[in-house]
């Protein structure tokens, strides 16, 4: 990486701003109220507004290529119309309020790194919180079907008969390796409140036959036994060291005689600086979590065979996952 120039330093001390207008825009529902076209005036009394502070909003989306106005009109883009104005097929406004509240957890940053961890109730915490869930599961739910294409590659669903995924969410990773395989049974754990939404995914995906719910904690319930493959797909970081070890035990004792384990995970490397992105969402865990992280590859492999896996893998070199065979 090469070092920041004092002009792109305080580039990025300004790059908060755009940020902040988008995740307004999107939290007030900014581009389903513009619709087709709509004046400020019309915007405004659609999002509970003011005329002058919603046309200065308006005018700062259009600045930045969010919306087009002609005539003080204003119009969405074709990105915009498609992925932010309800009704759309691909909206994705619900998966996106998560980034709002990301911008509430990372605002404490400067108290979690004085405090040396969350400062706030970490989100999967508040259990009282069905909006703040809701967003979470769904901005999740279209992460993890991309990544399901991924695991599928890396982990063949053939002669997968039963099929644990922990902390599985809306079921996405379950539901990709069910339609791969269709000798496959799943099970999603999960909290109770997450369990509700992975079943109206699963219906949706009309698998209720073959990918069902049930309620568990993955900080210290039995898994139980006789799965071929334990899932644990964007958990790990979650949890603190101690937390991954004992993880890691459970789902050795939940497999069958050369069952194994798939991880799917940001891999930050040996010096924790790159890639960018891992060494980023290791703040994010401090923010929002208690004790997670990002961790070594080196980490995980010592996890996993302290925990009795035979073999370790990292089928694609520098990739996200990781595979333990009992």
């Amino acid at each position: 990486m090469q070092p920041l120039s004092w002009s792109e330093i305080v580039e990025k001390t300004r790059d908060f701003q755009e940020s902040r207008l988008l995740l307004t825009g999107i939290e007030l529902d900014v581009f389903t109220a513009v619709g087709n076209g709509a004046l400020a005036g019309q915007v405004a009394g659609r999002i509970g507004a003011e005329v002058r502070s919603a046309t200065m909003l308006l005018d700062a989306l259009v600045a930045i290529g969010a919306l087009i106005k002609r005539n003080d009109v204003y119009f969405n883009t074709a990105d915009t119309a498609r992925f932010l104005v309800a009704g759309s097929p691909d909206y994705q406004r619900p998966g996106l309020m998560h980034r709002v509240n990301l911008w509430r957890t990372w605002s404490t940053l400067t108290e979690a790194v004085r405090a040396g961890t969350a400062v706030e109730i970490p989100g999967v915490e508040r259990r009282d919180d069905q909006s703040w869930t809701t967003n979470f599961i769904s901005a999740m739910h279209s992460i993890a079907t991309r990544a399901a294409i991924e695991m599928l590659r890396v982990c063949d669903a053939g002669g997968v008969s039963r099929m644990l995924d922990v902390g599985g969410g809306s079921g996405a990773v379950s539901i990709a390796f069910a339609r791969a395989n269709p000798e496959l049974r799943a099970e999603v754990l999960d909290q109770p409140a997450v369990v509700d939404l992975a079943r109206r995914y699963i219906a949706a995906a009309e698998l209720e036959g073959r990918v069902t719910a049930k309620v568990g904690d993955l900080t210290h319930d039995e898994f139980g036994e006789g799965y071929d493959l334990v899932v644990l797909s964007a958990i790990c970081h979650m949890l603190s060291p101690a937390e991954n070890r004992d993880l890691f035990r459970r789902s050795y004792r939940a497999l069958n005689d050369g069952g194994r384990v798939l991880i799917r995970e940001f891999i930050v490397g040996p010096d924790r600086t790159a890639p960018k992105l891992a060494a980023l969402f290791a703040l994010n865990m401090l923010v929002g979590t208690r004790a997670g992280s990002t961790y070594t590859e080196q980490e995980y492999r010592e996890w996993l065979l302290e925990a009795g896996f035979r073999q370790v893998d990292r089928p694609v070199a520098d990739g996200d996952f990781l595979t333990g065979r009992r």
